[in-house]
């Protein structure tokens, strides 16, 4: 006990422990803000009013996880489903801490909302208690997180966005941490945390490559062999839950042309082709930029503070490494002095962080120009901002020009220029929405019975067509929501559902009222379930 008592006087631990109580507050006082800027508070967020419906697919999904242990219908594109279970094209690892919560607390349209800020908080909580920033840097990370508005955004939705941005910032903190004092278990979480964000989205293994690198310093030989199989029993996994659990999308989530064309074409015409196609998506990138740079289209601003973050790491990795260097040459001179000694401890433990989250900028920009449309790719950038925000508050350095620069780019893309509902806007609850939606649910309740013997099964599942192209509209799928637990949904194209509607294997399909598919169902003699000025259902004899 008086060990412990000492520990916790000499490192002032009770002055780290409020400085993590107050930036873990930071989460719940930027939504109320933000809520309340809106004449609004979080309990009336409201998610069949958002406009994102990735977050329709998610919510279903992990209502079916939670009541049957997996959904009882097909999550799909085209009717297509995976070989093993019901999921969708991306991985149910992705959704892990909501499918936790869910267990835990219950699943309802504020679990998601409720889940993501306590993420938030913890992860802020843990970068304090890990990194122990002076007052300086907390007052940066707490400006640079209040500007950052994708942080309330996404707390504030059923999108898996936050799950990524706190398991990075926890695994940089961690990372500075272990510099600190270098215990072999910090490096078998921070391998962990990278393992597991890998199996959320691939291109997460950029980060597996810090604890390789520290791991094979340490180790030499044995530190790269044993990283190596660690790389591919993460990437096996991988790719078995992609190939067993994943549906088929309407087109590749990634596209590899570019590695086909070496094949193809051999090693120069595939030099050719990768440098051709780095060209021309490098010019549609910089017009997305420019246009976020006039307009505030989401993309470009997304690229825009990416760049930026990009630019001020690798500057600072620069500075970083010349002041390094000529502390070295001091002490080679035998010039050192005792704060040499200090700062060169201090420049090498940043120095590891930068250029490893420098590197990781650069190749994620490079897979997003080759292997991603950009206006989708867009997102998955805000992840590596978001862990920028927290790296720059834990960096120790005399000036912070870097986080001027970055919270003025904050400032302008994502509040200033922040003009477009569908990109910004926060859903709350409208009234005729949410009557709307809970009349589908009363009526669904009882013409809608989980067949238990195809569990999973088509019986289950019911097909949403996203677009009539003859009346040029979209179904309200927002009203989706109302489907009854455990039930799937096959996001399937027009064209589709024309060319096979005598052998559409789901049990329900909805479509625009009064439009093609509800002609079609009626010639067909399908079932009405339930209809308003909308949607309607039918069931599919």
């Amino acid at each position: 006990m008086d060990r412990l008592i000492d520990w916790w006087k000499r490192d002032k631990r009770y002055l780290t422990l409020i400085k993590a109580v107050l930036l873990a507050l930071l989460p719940v006082i930027c939504c109320l803000v933000y809520c309340a800027m809106q004449g609004r508070g979080i309990s009336e967020v409201y998610l069949p009013c958002s406009q994102w419906n990735d977050e329709l697919f998610y919510y279903k999904q992990v209502e079916g996880i939670v009541n049957y242990g997996y959904p009882q219908g097909y999550f799909g594109f085209n009717e297509s489903h995976a070989l093993k279970l019901s999921f969708a094209a991306w991985s149910p690892v992705l959704v892990f801490p909501w499918i936790i919560w869910g267990f835990l607390f219950g699943w309802n349209m504020m679990s998601p909302v409720i889940c993501n800020i306590l993420l938030m908080t913890a992860a802020c909580f843990l970068f304090v208690w890990l990194v122990r920033p002076d007052w300086k840097r907390l007052g940066i990370t707490a400006l640079l997180f209040c500007l950052y508005t994708p942080f309330v955004r996404y707390m504030l939705s059923v999108m898996p966005e936050v799950i990524c941005f706190s398991l990075l910032i926890v695994f940089y903190s961690l990372a500075f941490n272990y510099l600190d004092r270098e215990k072999t278990y910090k490096l078998a979480i921070l391998f962990a945390l990278a393992g597991l964000m890998t199996l959320m989205r691939p291109y997460m293994l950029l980060f597996m490559l810090l604890p390789a690198w520290l791991w094979a310093r340490k180790r030499g030989w044995k530190g790269v062999a044993c990283s190596g199989v660690v790389f591919g029993v993460v990437l096996a996994a991988y790719a078995a839950i992609k190939h067993y659990l994943g549906a088929e999308y309407f087109a590749p989530l990634f596209f590899t042309d570019w590695v086909d064309a070496f094949f193809e074409e051999g090693l120069l015409g595939g030099i050719r082709y990768t440098f051709g196609k780095l060209y021309y998506m490098a010019a549609d990138f910089k017009g997305h930029t420019v246009q976020g740079f006039r307009t505030g289209l989401a993309s470009g601003a997304f690229f825009a503070g990416y760049l930026i973050m990009l630019l001020v790491m690798l500057g600072q990795s620069v500075k970083d490494f010349l002041s390094l260097r000529r502390i070295r040459r001091r002490r080679t001179e035998g010039l050192e002095s005792a704060e040499d000694a200090k700062n060169m401890k201090t420049l090498g433990k940043q120095l590891t962080i930068e250029v490893h989250f420098a590197v990781s900028l650069v190749a994620m920009l490079f897979a997003l120009l080759l292997m991603y449309k950009l206006t989708e790719g867009s997102k998955h950038l805000l992840t590596f901002m978001a862990a920028g925000v927290f790296i720059v508050g834990a960096l120790e350095t005399k000036f912070y020009k870097k986080a001027v620069a970055i919270g003025a780019a904050f400032a302008y893309f994502y509040s200033y220029m922040a003009l477009d509902p569908y990109d910004y806007q926060v859903p709350f609850i409208e009234e005729q929405r949410a009557e709307q939606v809970e009349s589908w649910r009363d009526n669904l309740a009882d013409a809608m019975k989980l067949d238990p013997e195809a569990s999973p099964g088509y019986e289950n599942s019911v097909i949403w067509v996203y677009w009539e192209p003859e009346t040029s509209k979209s179904v309200k799928w927002q009203l989706l929501y109302a489907l009854p637990e455990g039930f799937g949904i096959s996001c399937c194209e027009m064209e589709y559902v024309a060319e096979h509607f005598r052998e559409l294997q789901c049990g329900y399909i909805a479509g625009l009222a009064g439009g093609q598919v509800d002609r079609l169902c009626h010639e067909a003699g399908y079932r009405e379930l339930n209809r308003d000025e909308d949607m309607v259902l039918y069931q599919i004899d």
